[in-house]
Order: C-alpha cells, then structure tokens, then sequence
C-alpha cells in the first residue's frame, strides 16, 4: 500500500512568488513590463517572484491590478487536490433525444471558465445541441469508434486518436457512426 504523504504547507511568501510568477507568465509579460504597469521597482518585483522581499498590500494590490487578477489570486492560491473518477464510476446523464451518456468529470470551478466530460454514444439517433453562451467552443477528442459532430452546417467525422474543435454558441450535434463509441468534451466558455 502506497505511503499517503502529506505536503509540506508553503511559506506565505513562497506562495506570493508562485502565484506571482505563474499569472505573469499567464499574462505574458515580462518582470520589466508587469513592474513599469504596477509602478513598482524592477528589483522589487524580482525579489518577490524569488520568494525574499517584505510585500505590502499596496505593492500586491497594484500587481494584482497590473495583471487584472483578483488580489485573493495572489495571497490564497488555489489548493490543487487529486481527484479521481473509476471507470462507471461518474454520475451518468442520459439524452432523451439519442444514445448519448454524458459523464461530467471536471466542473467549471469560480473564475475558470470550461467543463470536462466523457461522452458514450451508440448509433440509431444523433444528440441534437443548442447554441450555448456565446464565445464557446467545443474540443472533442475521440478514443473509441466513431462518430461526426460539429455546427449542423459543418460536420466532421472522426475516429479513433481524431481531435476537433468547433463553435459551440451555434446549434450543432453529435452521430454515432460505430457501436461502443467514446469521446472525451472539452466546452470552454469565453
């Protein structure tokens, strides 16, 4: 039986660093370019990604706002946790259109905007969508069988290893084309 080890809580400052340097790389800016929109010193802003330094809340506060982040992103980051869901083991929602399973693994957490589900279709029926929110899109990767999908003006078909990517603010559906088939739905929501 594996050892279940529990790890070590991070410095205060440690985290700052972290959660500093993960949303400027997130943003895309360079440590000269997020300290000149913060107004704050190069230095500074260096010694803070490095774990050292004596942050105020005036100085995270305007990185926070220089990075267009919440300030909480920056003092309380996220607890990242292992969860594991067993095969037939997710809470299943059937279609009443077609042969259409979804299972949802992954909720769209506060201020994350996408949802993870693996889908089962059978052939006989297709699962007709509506438009969703505006902005989203669809990526589907399919592991098992086949099946076409996409906006009711552009279909796809797509088999085993097949990826694609569409627009899911329009209507669009989803088709069996081989028994057993499984697709794993990415729906990220602009």
């Amino acid at each position: 039986m594996p050892v279940k080890r529990t790890p070590k809580p991070l410095r205060p400052l440690d985290a700052i660093a972290g959660a500093l340097r993960r949303e400027r790389e997130r943003a895309d800016v360079s440590l000269s370019e997020l300290a000149r929109r913060a107004n704050v010193a190069k230095s500074t802003l260096s010694q803070l990604e490095a774990g050292t330094g004596n942050p105020s809340i005036e100085t995270l506060w305007a990185l926070a706002v220089a990075l267009g982040i919440p300030f909480s992103r920056l003092v309380d980051p996220p607890i990242r946790q292992v969860k594991v869901i067993r095969a037939g083991e997710g809470a299943a929602i059937r279609s009443e259109q077609a042969h259409f399973t979804g299972i949802m693994l992954s909720a769209c957490p506060p201020g994350a905007r996408r949802d993870l589900y693996v889908i089962n279709l059978e052939p006989g029926s297709s699962r007709q969508a509506q438009a969703h929110i505006p902005g989203s899109v669809e990526h589907l990767y399919v592991s098992k069988g086949r099946l076409r999908t996409g906006p009711t003006d552009t279909t796809v078909e797509l088999g085993p290893g097949d990826y694609a990517t569409f627009p899911g603010d329009v209507p669009h559906f989803y088709e069996a084309l081989a028994p057993h088939t499984v697709a794993v739905l990415l729906m990220e929501h602009v």
